[in-house]
């Protein structure tokens, strides 16, 4: 009897001790409100600043909106018709040219500039951070300040541009009145702007890559520029690629620099999708709110579509690493 009772205890003891299965602890509830505490503002600012404007611009697309209907908010609903009307409008095509050269012109010459100024400048030369420092006032200065002063360097009768071309035999170019050269000369003026930023995010991306790569293939007998085309080019491609992304979604919605030196002129030779939005919408005496906010999104679509094509390159570059 006693050896029983000793067994059922040894049992319940053993039984009792045994750990239960592990599950997965549920935050409590105090904790659920901190996590939403700090989750609460950013959510806020997005709805608030991006998904309830971008929400309004699509509605403002799919009404046939007037001054009166504007301000009312009683616009009929129109489908797609002001993109049909967009589409169809001879404006659209030399438009959407011009913003894929701007574009493409202003990210190319804006990469190849900064990622030459990030190699020079990470040879740590005696100076090289003040020099570094005198590149970024570009993109320091209020946008309409550098589009004016570009505009009056560039003024075809008291400009500094003609005048320096003049001083080598070169007759006067009019940069901001004719079709051959306003685009030119916008293009000129934003990828002086952007450079510096090109400049500063390269010149990080340097910093990251590891001097020792750099010794090790001098000493097995790589020239300077071997070095870069397999070291500092390929580790960059990461930064280079975000670089591009970001700088290809700030210029295609360019317009400041376009309307103050040239609004788009003359004759359209300058006009962009982010300018022929604004002139649409708030440039003329009879406003067209519902094609204007079509034009834009259509650049949102432009965006968007180089956005994902971004994500994808990087999913498969991981997956093939």
């Amino acid at each position: 009897m006693t050896v029983l009772m000793t067994q059922r205890r040894r049992a319940t003891g053993s039984a009792g001790s045994a750990s239960p299965p592990s599950t997965l602890r549920r935050p409590k509830a105090p904790e659920r409100l901190a996590a939403w505490g700090f989750l609460a503002p950013v959510v806020s600012y997005l709805v608030l600043f991006y998904a309830y404007p971008l929400y309004r611009n699509l509605d403002l697309s799919l009404r046939d909106y007037t001054v009166r209907s504007f301000v009312q908010g009683d616009a009929p609903f129109s489908g797609l018709a002001n993109y049909r009307a967009v589409f169809a409008d001879p404006t659209f095509v030399p438009a959407l040219v011009h913003t894929l050269v701007f574009t493409a012109l202003s990210l190319l010459v804006q990469y190849a500039a900064g990622l030459a100024l990030a190699v020079f400048f990470n040879q740590n030369f005696r100076l090289s951070a003040t020099l570094r420092a005198l590149f970024l006032v570009p993109w320091l200065l209020p946008l309409i300040v550098s589009a004016s002063t570009w505009a009056w360097m560039l003024n075809s009768d008291s400009g500094v541009v003609n005048a320096v071309l003049h001083w080598f035999g070169v007759g006067p170019v009019d940069w901001l009145t004719s079709p051959q050269w306003s685009l030119a000369s916008v293009v000129i003026a934003n990828i002086w702007i952007g450079i510096p930023f090109n400049l500063v995010v390269l010149y990080s991306g340097l910093q990251a890559i590891p001097a020792g790569l750099y010794e090790a293939a001098a000493v097995d007998g790589a020239s300077a520029w071997q070095r870069f085309w397999r070291i500092t080019f390929p580790l960059l491609r990461p930064v280079s690629a975000i670089t591009l992304l970001l700088g290809l979604i700030y210029t295609l919605k360019v317009f400041d620099i376009i309307w103050i030196m040239t609004r788009g002129g003359p004759s359209d030779s300058s006009t962009t999708l982010a300018t022929w939005s604004y002139r649409l919408g708030f440039g003329s005496p009879l406003p067209q709110f519902g094609p204007g906010a079509a034009v834009g999104n259509l650049l949102v679509v432009i965006a968007l579509a180089f956005g994902l094509l971004y994500i994808r390159l990087q999913r498969r570059q991981q997956e093939a690493t």
